[in-house]
């Protein structure tokens, strides 16, 4: 039996023997570089070439190549392919062929080839192993060694947005550029010319001295809008100073418009980081505010792009090629006429192009209102307007801010780069039609029954301490119709406490509180906020609590008073359907008449809170509201005043604005007047 089993202890000992000194098959060792190649292990694959191929390429040489045109040519989903043959007889030769295939995505679409793969039997370290005979063919098909790879692209022509009525709101035209021939340049003509580029001298100077600069060259500095007519005639009488058009991105209603359009710019390594994988590339221009932000990617189209193996023998190969596909255009349902004369009014008359960066208004102007406003027809849901006061120049932001401007943008205390209409506010008592929608729903308002309301102030037991819902219209009693004609907080805060937290908060969800509001520029949602207390359930009732929405919300809340109690949705966008309905029946058809009947004497009544606004030829219906903001009661706070109003004969234009920091200074009569002046000015 010993005998036996040291028989089978030998016969096994030499089998492993026999498989440990097996000598590696040449389709073996080309599945492992292939496998470090699918990776990108370019240093690991570089230990598989042969000797003739390390001659021709070294270490660093071979690894840099490969990581620097996989990511100049933006390579992504690499899969190299090697079947190995079932029956393979060049073992046992001194040199084998393989076939391989290659697929892959690069910036200028999919590139696929098929190539051939010589391996060599070679003795390394007393061993003999195969080792790949790499040429450049591995790289690219047809490449040899000295061809270069050339990327070149045809940029997109970027989408123009435009108005309901084609308007260019923003189009591509041309600026010019502003450089100098290089060469020596006087100090004091450097000094000249740097201050009227907004540059330091240093950084004109960096610009020169760059390493590819010549002496004789034009050296472009900055560019600049052809409606800076006064600066590019100081700037062409210096010497030096040339100037050339190029194409550039033009804002023609500045300032009016510049929150809603936005601008674009160069895109950066972190805008291209996120974007990558979405055809981006580092020469990309992008949006950065706005709507060029928003549908950046439907406006920017997609780049032409071509990869051509350029032959050291002569001519090229076209390895790639994406033909260039312009972005589309933009067309809004905003009236851009109608969003200069808003913004007109807000700004204190300046127009489209009366403030500069900084946030003030131009010499000799009006300094204007801090707020926003919003416009739409409240019929078939389209935006008209939407306006942010103050602003800044779009065409200066996308030609560049110098540091000195930016730095002023940002802290200016009137904040010019805030989108206004975008964020949710306290809205005050432009709440109460919606409070009192709800409570005409749930019974707890019944608009003939006069409510006893003694006094200024009110509180509903001794358990609220010093604390009272005020009015500042007395009188007794009060119903729906007086509630809403002198906007009296008493009368609603008690109608809140009658629905109670839930059917207070049900009410208001079915008007799209806490709900993203459907609309192709994204707002802030409109907040009911908390109404863990029975002041807080009061105060929310008339628009103070914690209650926020944004204007667009408030225009569409108000929809229901205009088409019999269906709550239109708001567009922007002209290929949008008019006149969807986003929340149907939200308002009965009767309580929508009879509400929209008492918004008709807060403007018509001598005694209204809105009559200032009322006029013969455009009898508006309306609410206004002013929003107070204090720590504690009996404190001042600042507030904010508001109006909404639509033309009861008419009603294809509903204008809503929100001043800030009216206190004393007129309160919500502020925008009440504005919105007035709007309707007059437009026909």
């Amino acid at each position: 039996m010993k005998k036996v089993a040291g028989l089978l202890l030998a016969v096994v000992l030499g089998v492993l023997l026999a498989s440990c000194s097996k000598e590696p098959t040449p389709q073996d060792r080309f599945s492992e570089y292939i496998a470090l190649w699918n990776k990108q292990k370019f240093a690991d694959m570089y230990n598989y070439l042969s000797n003739d191929a390390k001659k021709k390429i070294s270490k660093d040489d071979f690894t840099n190549r490969y990581k620097k045109i996989y990511d100049d040519l933006q390579i992504t989903d690499l899969k190299i392919d090697f079947k190995k043959p079932k029956d393979d007889k060049q073992a046992d030769k001194e040199q084998a062929k393989y076939s391989f295939s290659a697929k892959m995505n690069s910036v200028a679409g999919p590139i696929n080839f098929t190539e051939e793969a010589l391996l060599k039997k070679e003795k390394k370290d007393d061993k003999e192993n195969w080792f790949v005979d790499w040429n450049p063919g591995f790289i690219f098909p047809k490449m040899q060694e000295g061809d270069k790879l050339s990327l070149s692209t045809v940029p997109a022509k970027r989408g123009e947005i435009v108005d309901r009525n084609g308007t260019g709101m923003a189009v591509n035209g041309q600026v010019y550029e502003v450089g100098v021939t290089a060469g020596d340049i006087a100090a004091p003509v450097m000094e000249q010319l740097a201050s009227l580029l907004k540059m330091t001298p240093d950084q004109v100077d960096k610009a020169l001295k760059a390493s590819w600069v010549q002496p004789g060259m034009f050296v472009p500095l900055k560019k600049v809008s052809m409606d800076d007519s006064e600066r590019i005639a100081q700037l062409v009488a210096l010497e030096p100073v040339k100037t050339r058009k190029v194409d550039a991105r033009i804002y023609p209603y500045k300032e009016a418009a510049a929150q809603l359009i936005g601008y674009v710019g160069q895109i950066t390594a972190d805008e291209l980081e996120k974007r990558k994988d979405k055809g981006y590339t580092s020469r990309d221009v992008i949006g950065k505010r706005g709507l060029e932000q928003v549908l950046d990617e439907q406006l920017k189209g997609q780049s032409g792009v071509k990869i051509v193996i350029k032959k050291k023998a002569g001519g090229e190969e076209v390895l790639a090629e994406k033909p260039v596909a312009d972005g589309k255009n933009v067309k809004l349902t905003i009236d851009a006429d109608l969003q200069a004369v808003v913004y007109a009014e807000m700004s204190g008359g300046a127009g489209a192009a009366g403030t500069v960066a900084g946030g003030t208004a131009g010499a000799g102007a009006p300094a204007g209102e801090v707020g926003t406003a919003a416009a739409m027809n409240p019929v078939t849901g389209e935006t008209l307007a939407l306006v942010s006061s103050p602003s800044f120049d779009p065409n200066q932001a996308a030609l560049g801010f110098s540091a000195d401007e930016w730095k002023a943008l940002q802290d200016d205390a009137r904040q010019p780069l805030l989108t206004r209409f975008k964020q949710a506010f306290a809205p005050g008592s432009v709440m109460k039609p919606i409070t009192a929608a709800v409570g005409l729903a749930s019974g707890a308002i019944k608009p003939d029954e006069g409510v006893q309301i003694l006094g200024p102030k009110w509180q509903k037991d001794a358990s609220w301490g010093g604390y009272f819902v005020t009015r500042v219209h007395e009188g007794s009693p009060i119903n729906l119709e007086k509630a809403l004609v002198y906007s009296d907080n008493i009368y609603f805060a008690q109608a809140a406490l009658k629905m109670g937290k839930d059917g207070f908060s049900d009410g208001l969800k079915k008007f799209g509180f806490e709900e993203q509001l459907p609309f192709a520029y994204p707002l802030e949602t409109s907040k009911i906020g908390s109404l863990g207390s029975d002041i807080a359930l009061a105060d929310s009732g008339y628009g103070q609590g914690q209650v926020q929405m944004s204007i667009v919300h408030l225009m569409s809340t108000y929809t229901p008073f205009v088409n019999n109690g269906n709550m239109i949705k708001p567009i922007l966008l002209d290929e949008e359907k008019r006149g969807q309905v986003w929340k149907e029946g939200v308002v009965s058809a009767d309580n929508a008449g009879l509400i929209a009947g008492d918004l008709r004497k807060v403007v018509g009544d001598a005694g209204g809170t809105a009559h200032a606004a009322e006029m013969a030829d455009k009898p508006l219906a309306g609410k206004t509201g002013t929003a107070e903001f204090k720590q504690k009661q009996g404190e001042t706070g600042l507030e904010n005043g508001w109006f909404i109003g639509w033309n009861v004969n008419s009603p294809n234009l509903m204008v809503a604005m929100m001043v800030e920091n009216v206190k004393d200074r007129g309160g919500s009569g502020i925008p009440v007047k504005m919105v007035k002046n709007i309707y007059m000015k437009w026909k």
